[in-house]
């Protein structure tokens, strides 16, 4: 952090183990949207064909871990750009919104 006080610069460095285990409740609230998501559907996770990654946070290795085994092994859908994930499902909602079928 560059001048964090008084002109002086503040630099830290953790093992990646010691991110997970300061992050792990975050990372674990993750699917709490996603396990709303099937809930409101009424879709079973089992029901799923594929898991499509959206923004930067989907590329922690830990949060791609939970999710891989919140659907039971099934392999992560990583094709998509996450950061451009989200703008590519609006622009096809929009098509579909407004007819266009190109």
């Amino acid at each position: 952090i560059d001048s964090l006080v008084d002109g002086i610069d503040f630099y830290s460095s953790i093992t990646r183990a010691k991110f997970e285990e300061l992050c792990m409740d975050l990372f674990r609230g993750t699917l709490d949207p996603v396990e709303k998501v099937l809930r409101d559907s009424k879709i079973a996770k089992s029901e799923i064909d594929d898991v499509v990654l959206v923004g930067g946070s989907t590329r922690i290795p830990k949060v791609q871990q939970l999710l891989i085994d919140f659907f039971n092994g099934k392999e992560l859908c990583k094709n998509i750009n996450p950061d451009e994930a989200g703008a590519y499902g609006a622009a096809v909602q929009a098509a579909i919104l407004s007819g266009d079928t190109s």
